[in-house]
C-alpha cells in the first residue's frame, strides 16, 4: 500500500480550497445579481473579485459567474439569503448567513450543527447586533487621519484594522456606515485612492462574550464546523 496515507491531508485540503472558490464564486453571482456586472459601479462586486482574485480563482471561472449572476446567460441564479441565529458554546450570540438554493436542506442541517453535541442551541440574537455597513479598506500613505478619511466618505465610524495580506507600509481601516450608505462610502474611498477588500452588509455585536482560552477554543471548534457547511456565507459571534 506504500505512503498511500500521505494523499489524506492532500485530499482534505483540495476539498476545504474547492468548498472556499466555491463561496466566493456564490458572492460574485450574488453581488452581480443584486448591483449589475460592472464592479465600478458595484462596490460589492468589486469587493467579491479582490477576494476571489487573492484565492486565485481562475479567471474564466471569475468571468461565468459575472455573466450568470447578471442575466447574461441562460442559467438562472437560485440562491437566497437565509439568516439563522443562535448561542454557540458558552452562550456566545452567533448570525449565520446562508446562501442556498433550496431552503428546505438547509435549514435542518444548520439546526442540527447548532444543537450537535447540546453544545449550541438556536435562538433570537439579532437584537444584540447592529446591522450596518462595513467596508476595509488600506492606503499606501500610512499617515492617513483616519477620521478625516471616514467623514469625508459619509462613513460614522472607523477604527484601525490589520487586513490579511495588508502591504507592508500601509495602513488598513474599517469603516462603519449605514446600510444605505455602503456604496456611496465605498466609491468615495475608491475615489480617494483606498483599495477596497471588503463591502458589504455586517452584524456587528453590541456587546462582547468574554471567555477564558479552553472557552474561546470551545466556540472557535463550533463555528468552524458550522463554516465547513457549503451553504455557509458569513458567520457574526460576539466575540472580540
Amino acid at each position: 500500500m506504500g505512503a498511500q496515507w500521505k494523499h489524506g491531508p492532500r485530499l482534505a485540503t483540495a476539498a476545504k480550497r474547492g468548498a472556499l472558490i466555491g463561496k466566493l464564486v456564490k458572492e460574485i453571482l450574488v453581488a452581480a445579481k443584486v448591483g449589475g456586472p460592472n464592479p465600478d459601479a458595484n462596490a460589492r462586486l468589486w469587493a467579491a473579485l479582490e477576494n476571489a482574485r487573492k484565492q486565485s480563482v481562475p479567471r474564466d471561472t471569475i468571468e461565468r459567474a459575472i455573466k450568470k449572476g447578471s442575466g447574461q446567460t441562460d442559467e438562472a441564479v437560485q440562491f437566497e439569503l437565509v439568516t439563522y441565529e443562535g448561542f454557540a458554546p458558552n452562550k456566545v450570540p452567533v448570525i449565520v448567513e446562508c446562501l442556498t438554493d433550496n431552503r428546505n436542506r438547509t435549514a435542518p442541517e444548520i439546526r442540527n450543527l447548532f444543537k450537535k453535541g447540546q453544545l449550541g442551541a438556536i435562538g433570537s440574537v439579532t437584537w444584540m447586533f447592529d446591522h450596518v455597513g462595513v467596508v476595509e479598506a488600506s492606503h499606501p500613505d500610512a499617515s492617513q487621519d483616519l477620521e478625516t478619511v471616514a467623514i469625508e466618505a459619509g462613513a460614522q465610524n472607523v477604527e484601525k484594522a490589520t487586513l490579511p495580506d495588508l502591504p507592508a507600509g500601509h495602513i488598513g481601516a474599517r469603516f462603519i456606515c449605514d446600510r444605505t450608505d455602503l456604496d456611496q462610502v465605498s466609491r468615495a474611498l475608491k475615489e480617494a485612492k483606498w483599495t477596497v477588500t471588503t463591502s458589504e452588509m455586517s452584524y456587528i455585536a453590541k456587546n462582547f462574550v468574554e471567555l477564558t482560552d479552553a472557552q474561546r477554543q470551545e466556540v472557535a471548534e463550533f463555528l468552524n464546523e458550522i463554516d465547513e457547511h457549503d451553504d455557509v456565507h458569513r458567520i457574526y459571534a460576539a466575540l472580540n
